[in-house]
């Protein structure tokens, strides 16, 4: 397993570079000018000085060799400085925001917890709720339970985000008044009334990304689970006499969760792309908000930054999803 897992580390070291070369290409190529939104009085001769302090005199290849090495060299000494107190990255220069002028990293470190919070809470609800529902549909097939289940499920994967949250900010904010619509990313947790200010705020936007989620995999549950409670190791366990709910939740749930890993593993980066229109719904001031409003201040370096670090997010859970196929199928083997 540890020689399987060095070996997919380093396969993935090419295509994360191949990646980061198509991103930089591609902004390279995209319209848009970080002078542009600079005041018409400011002469040529500034903006030429300015275009050179931040780096837009240098050619495209020693630009793109520039932030690659500050994002596999000079960062992750930047977090270990942070994490361990060190001096590593003392000195070294760091890829700064066109639009801020500060460190990129530590713009999107700012942001993060607020992604986090949603992104994260909204995910492991989707899973909770829809473990549940797709082994139920799967045990009651073709009964009402199964039928509601689809319909509903169908419907949350079919709405896209940015119609059910204008939708929920619709019911629970305006009919109901239950929930705010918009999402207060300065308060701070300091005790058990903000732990309940914070999860009562954070309601709407987890509630939109989580229904996707849920539908998603409740569907993918259902299947897989249908197939493996026809098959003849299920039918032998039942006539040795073992209970139903032994039967469900230790034989035939562990094989079909094997599919569904790859659902899970690589839905947490489909779930950030989500959460980049449902920060913007809900005026959530996290990493998506982020990316939105670099892309429109032509902020390139931000915007290629962040893509990319979705990009690491699909490879890393690319590679746990495969780790994980050898613990849960014992038929698997990375010899």
């Amino acid at each position: 397993m540890l020689t399987y897992s060095i070996r997919r580390l380093a396969m993935a070291v090419p295509t994360l570079l191949l990646i980061a070369l198509v991103i930089f290409a591609l902004l390279e190529l995209a319209p848009g000018d970080p002078m542009a939104q600079m005041p018409l009085t400011v002469s040529d001769a500034v903006r030429a000085e300015m275009r050179a302090a931040l780096g837009l005199g240098e050619p495209a290849p020693v630009r793109f060799a520039a932030w690659m090495w500050q994002v596999f060299a000079v960062e992750p000494r930047v977090l270990l400085d942070t994490v361990l107190g060190t001096t590593l990255a003392e000195g070294l220069p760091r890829v700064q925001s066109w639009q801020s002028r500060s460190p990129v990293f530590a713009v999107i470190a700012e942001r993060l917890p607020q992604t986090l919070w949603v992104v994260g809470m909204a995910y492991v609800i989707g899973i909770l709720a829809a473990l549940p529902i797709g082994i139920w549909s799967a045990c009651r097939r073709h009964s009402l339970v199964d039928h509601a289940g689809t319909a509903v499920t169908m419907l949350g994967y079919a709405v896209p985000p940015f119609f059910s949250g204008l939708l929920a900010i619709l019911v629970f904010t305006y009919w109901l008044g239950w929930f705010p619509s918009v999402y207060d990313t300065t308060y701070r947790v300091t005790g058990w009334a903000g732990l309940r200010f914070q999860l009562w705020q954070m309601t709407l936007p987890v509630l939109v990304l989580s229904v996707q989620t849920t539908a998603m995999l409740a569907r993918y549950l259902r299947a897989a689970m249908i197939d493996e409670l026809q098959s003849l190791y299920v039918r032998a366990a039942r006539a040795k006499g073992m209970g139903e709910a032994a039967v469900v939740l230790g034989h035939a749930l562990r094989n079909a969760m094997i599919p569904v890993v790859t659902i899970v593993a690589l839905g947490l980066p489909q779930v950030f792309g989500g959460a980049i229109i449902t920060e913007q719904i809900f005026r959530v001031n996290g990493v998506g908000h982020l990316l939105i409003t670099s892309i429109q201040a032509s902020d390139w370096p931000m915007v290629q930054t962040v893509t990319f670090l979705l990009a690491i997010l699909i490879v890393g859970f690319n590679i746990l999803a495969d780790l994980l196929y050898g613990w849960l199928d014992p038929r698997v083997r990375h010899d």
